[in-house]
């Protein structure tokens, strides 16, 4: 682990240790736990300005004792990736019973045109702007998305959906055949609907050839590189896509891994990790977005560590990079302590 991961670990730890209590404010750690809330709807914003660029909040649950976090992804509308590096340090596959978990359920929207489906690949998630209601209030949904591994990634650029389809025929190519057979599990020609196409049920196919965003038989992997280049979501949400999204709709996809914006006098930064095929210096590219903002709107100074900081730490919260700003620890002591959701099948009734 890093420094600065370390350094950000043990902000986490005091913010959300149960020594020390938990969301008693940034002044003080003593006093009564407040009452836990019901979550806060993480896949649905309303857009107040044509320029709102911040939706969601940040919540925290604690964990059962069987909960990993393929579980709480699915729960709470959120892919593997996102939790692993809003909570480092904490063990995926067995976070522990009482073990406090952050949701990154606050998110920065890309820096794309608001039409129709915008895809973040750097950090793993869809944006589906519908047209405005008859009032002319737009919103935005989002979703997390599995996409590309590296040597096959998702491509950037514009496009749109072509088609879509139900159940749809998988007829896999020939590299990915000679791939699946080198591991000892050929595959037919042709795929069939069913729980062994991995396509799932639902199908948006692109004006990209041979790039869908697509369902999944295996909904493990949404929120990770686990693709041949085609875009995933659970089933839930590819379903909810496939009604909302019709045949024609935009489709822009960014790879974007440090996303900037105001919000209420404070600079934010979400950072993820770059892809590990993305070669471009972001450190570079950072600090120029970064001055570029300040120029544009000058609210205040910005604390350079703390964007190097945040940069490399890749929490993937937005977090605040203005020097009079408050900590990690005071931006996850204000997040919201919400219900625990994820359902488990008891072992008497498991089949």
């Amino acid at each position: 682990m890093g420094v600065v991961r370390g350094l950000l670990l043990s902000l986490v730890i005091l913010a959300l240790s149960g020594c020390t209590g938990i969301f008693r404010g940034p002044d003080s750690l003593s006093g009564p736990t407040p009452a836990v809330m019901p979550p806060i709807v993480s896949d649905r914003f309303l857009l107040s300005s044509d320029d709102q660029r911040v939706v969601g909040e940040l919540q925290v649950i604690e964990a059962q004792y069987d909960d990993t976090f393929v579980d709480i992804a699915r729960a709470y509308n959120l892919g593997f990736d996102e939790l692993v590096e809003a909570n480092p340090g904490v063990d995926p596959w067995l976070p522990g019973e009482g073990t406090q978990i952050v949701l990154p359920t606050r998110f920065v929207l890309p820096d794309a045109e608001r039409e129709g489906i915008v895809i973040n690949i750097a950090s793993k998630r869809l944006f589906f702007f519908p047209e405005p209601d008859e009032d002319g209030v737009r919103a935005v949904i989002t979703h997390p998305i599995g996409i590309g591994r590296e040597g096959a990634a998702t491509p950037t650029g514009v496009t749109t959906v072509t088609s879509k389809g139900r159940d749809p025929v998988w007829y896999p190519p020939a590299s990915i055949r000679r791939e699946y057979a080198a591991e000892g599990n050929p595959l037919p020609a042709k795929v069939m609907p069913g729980p062994d196409n991995p396509l799932g049920r639902h199908v948006l196919v692109l004006g990209m050839p041979s790039y869908l965003i697509h369902g999944t038989n295996k909904p493990a992997g949404v929120g990770m590189r686990v693709s041949h280049g085609c875009v995933r979501l659970f089933p839930e949400n590819i379903e909810a896509l496939f009604n909302l999204a019709p045949v024609g709709v935009k489709v822009t996809i960014v790879n974007e891994p440090y996303s900037l914006s105001w919000d209420d006098g404070q600079l934010l930064l979400e950072a993820h990790a770059p892809l590990a095929d993305d070669e471009r210096d972001w450190t570079e590219l950072l600090n120029e977005k970064v001055s570029d903002m300040i120029a544009a709107n000058e609210l205040g100074a910005v604390d350079w560590q703390r964007v190097a900081d945040v940069r490399e730490a890749a929490f993937g919260v937005p977090l605040p990079i203005l020097v009079s700003a408050p900590g990690v620890a005071e931006v996850l002591l204000d997040a919201t302590r919400v219900n625990n959701l994820v359902a488990h099948v008891p072992a008497d009734k498991a089949h």
